[in-house]
């Protein structure tokens, strides 16, 4: 039997084409996998888009971007509008009015957590449905803690590796590697430690992709 299809994927929490990219991701290893293919391996990498960001950042969501890209308030608000109805075709509810910006990269820490658990798959997308869709705060610990403990994990084991930064190595271990690879933006998919995919990709894109990475896996 052939070993699974190994998928890294560098994202952020505070990243709305990183959610649409997991969904139409997912999507495309569904089609994979109805096609004929095997068993997929995917491991998230953090990335902090925004590390200046304070963990309580006050504001809203046009106001961050303004802000922080400089641009035009109208021209935010066109932006949060476009991305709102890509979401919406993804599946995804993206409640901008609702979204507290903060520092993502305690959020990474946990999710370290979660893999060390068989669980970070599932922890992702519940932190994304958080932050985006929920309006909930994803930068202070006793929240993630509450946001762990849904998909299956110890909250106080969760609190204690936040306070000590148990994996506060391993997630500068994952930016730095995405430096060394020249990844600037996510959501950046590497298949097989081969093949690069940058961004939001059609879910028919990924399709494609998994299926020439398995074509030529080195016997």
């Amino acid at each position: 039997m052939s070993s699974p299809l190994k998928v890294d994927i560098w994202s952020d929490i505070a990243c709305p084409w990183c959610y649409v990219g997991k969904h139409r991701f997912e999507e495309g290893v569904r089609r994979y996998q109805q096609a004929g293919g095997g068993e997929v391996e995917v491991e998230y990498h953090s990335f902090e888009l925004a590390p200046d960001t304070p963990v309580d950042y006050e504001g809203s969501e046009v106001d961050f971007l303004a802000q922080h890209k400089g641009m035009p308030v109208e021209q935010v608000r066109q932006l949060l509008e476009q991305m709102t109805a890509t979401g919406a075709a993804e599946g995804i509810t993206f409640d901008y009015a609702a979204v507290r910006h903060t520092k993502t990269l305690k959020a990474h820490e946990v999710l370290h957590v979660a893999k060390a658990h068989g669980l970070q798959v599932q922890l992702k997308e519940r932190l994304l449905h958080a932050y985006f869709t929920e309006g909930r705060h994803v930068g202070h610990d006793d929240d993630l803690a509450e946001l762990a403990a849904e998909v299956g994990l110890d909250a106080a084991q969760v609190r204690a590796d936040l306070a000590e930064g148990t994996y506060r190595d391993a997630v500068q271990a994952d930016i730095d590697q995405a430096r060394a690879y020249g990844i600037s933006g996510v959501p950046f998919f590497v298949i097989d430690g081969r093949y690069g995919v940058s961004g939001a990709q059609p879910a028919e894109l990924f399709e494609q992709a998994l299926t020439q990475a398995a074509a030529e896996v080195p016997a």
